[in-house]
């Protein structure tokens, strides 16, 4: 028979093994929040944070797995920080790049595959043909839309640098970035900084085109993304401090380039909060048109963005190319993948040996949307530009939301096309009520702050949303 002492140890033993036996998320995944039936346990070295009543991250720290309603101050010095990437445990390149893919994954096998016309790829298939049927599951399938996406269409996402540091004096945020023995820098203002104990939300807004009115409570952060890439033509290409760094043949477009620079404003909010204030944790990004386009790609790349804003994005943001195509072929005068690569170089060179035929592509961009499910995103475009694809926005996102929904996760769910205002002048008296729900909700952690389950056009769209997705829509758990 076993002394007391004997048992009490085994049964610690035992419960320390059923703890480390339980599957762990990983960093940067969903841990917890309204629904969740996965993983609740991180990885070594994070711990899960609740953003939001409806969506809790796994973040680098120790905090406890209920976490304060303030997360920690950094303990790092802001001068000589330095920010190391974790080795990764899969060759999946992870958004923002970090280690965000489970280890479990299935490879994801070379070439195209099958192509799909008149309809869109079944997000829930993966590209060797399995099935989508756990929420695991579609963090591997997510990996895996985003390896594609880099390789056939923006180009590669490099990890975190060796070395981010950054300094915080007025309203300016300076950042520099060094690797391989080079190094850049620069710097974003942070503008309305909100009064109080804090720390405060704040939403990165892309370049000076448009703007969003930010409520009370929200700090505005400005972002050169022209400084990072350009994009004033094809003259463009491999300009920019990203290519400074990295080289002038790096096969990143600019969008993805842009994507990199909000990923290190991040890196230097997390290095800084005691200084600006900021709680990197409730992370918003906006920008319109090219812009626009700017944020949904830092949305879909960065999981640290708690809040996706792009406003009429058209294609190569909300659109999807095969929509657009087959509104070519209807005679429509919407912009096409093939005009869009001579237009700018936000995409990779790669990208251009597939323009004439994306019914080839393994992706449309209702995954790429799906690359932030079931984070929260705000998707606003205008019903009276065709050229931004009226009807390829409103297909490409009707079918996008079907990702939300097979999460449980509708209400991070918005899509508003509306009209009678001109391009990137924001209608507050028809969506004005819409942006505060979600950034009261989702920045402001209100959860009385209003509907955030939205889908609606006043543009009398006739497009068969069911007809485009013709597979199944299962209840991930």
């Amino acid at each position: 028979m076993l002394s007391p002492a004997v048992a009490s140890s085994l049964l610690v033993l035992l419960g320390t093994t059923c703890v480390h036996a339980q599957q762990r998320q990983s960093l940067w995944g969903q841990c917890g929040g309204q629904g969740w039936s996965g993983p609740t346990l991180c990885v070594d070295g994070a711990y899960c944070f609740e953003q939001n009543q409806w969506y809790h991250q796994c973040i680098p720290g120790t905090g406890t797995t209920t976490a304060p309603s303030n997360p920690p101050q950094p303990s790092t010095t802001l001068s000589t920080s330095r920010v190391t990437s974790t080795p990764p445990t899969s060759t999946t390149p992870a958004p923002g790049g970090g280690d965000g893919t489970p280890s479990n994954c299935p490879a994801v096998p070379d070439g195209l595959g099958t192509p799909v016309s008149n309809a869109l790829n079944d997000p829930f298939t993966f590209h060797g043909g399995g099935k989508v049927s756990t929420k695991n599951d579609w963090a591997c399938r997510q990996a895996e839309i985003s390896q594609l996406l880099q390789k056939y269409e923006l180009g590669t996402l490099p990890p975190k640098p060796p070395s981010v540091t950054a300094s915080f004096s007025g309203s300016t945020l300076s950042i520099t970035a060094s690797e391989n023995g080079k190094s850049i820098s620069f710097s974003v203002t942070i503008n309305n900084r909100p009064s109080g104990s804090g720390p405060h939300p704040a939403i990165i807004n892309f370049g000076t085109f448009g703007g969003l009115p930010v409520p009370n409570g929200v700090a505005s952060i400005m972002f050169n993304n022209d400084d990072i890439a350009q994009q004033q033509g094809q003259s463009s290409r491999g300009r920019g401090k990203f290519y400074d760094l990295y080289g002038s043949s790096h096969s990143a477009g600019a969008l993805t380039a842009w994507a990199w620079g909000v990923s290190r404003i991040i890196d230097a909010l997390e290095l800084t909060q005691a200084q600006t204030n900021i709680d990197p944790k409730r992370i918003g990004v906006t920008g319109c048109s090219r812009n626009g386009k700017g944020a949904m790609v830092a949305g879909a790349l960065e999981p640290r963005i708690a809040l996706t804003l792009p406003e009429e994005s058209g294609a190569g943001g909300s659109g999807c190319w095969r929509i657009a195509a087959y509104q070519k072929s209807q005679g429509q005068n919407v912009q096409d993948s093939t005009q869009i690569v001579q237009e700018n170089v936000w995409f990779s060179p790669n990208f251009n040996n597939h323009v004439n035929n994306v019914n080839a592509l393994p992706f449309d961009h209702h995954l790429l949307a799906g690359l932030i499910a079931p984070r929260p995103v705000y998707i606003m475009e205008n019903s009276d530009m065709e050229w931004l694809g009226k009807v390829s926005t409103y297909g490409c996102m009707g079918i996008a939301r079907k990702q939300w929904e097979a999460l449980g996760a509708l209400d991070s769910f918005g899509y508003s096309q509306v009209g009678g205002n001109s391009h990137c002048s924001f209608p507050s008296s028809q969506q004005g009520s819409e942006l505060n729900a979600f950034i009261g909700k989702y920045l402001l952690n209100n959860p009385s702050a209003g509907n955030t389950n939205i889908f609606r056009s006043t543009g009398n769209v006739n497009f068969n949303l069911n007809s485009w997705s013709p597979w199944n829509v299962p209840t991930l758990s």
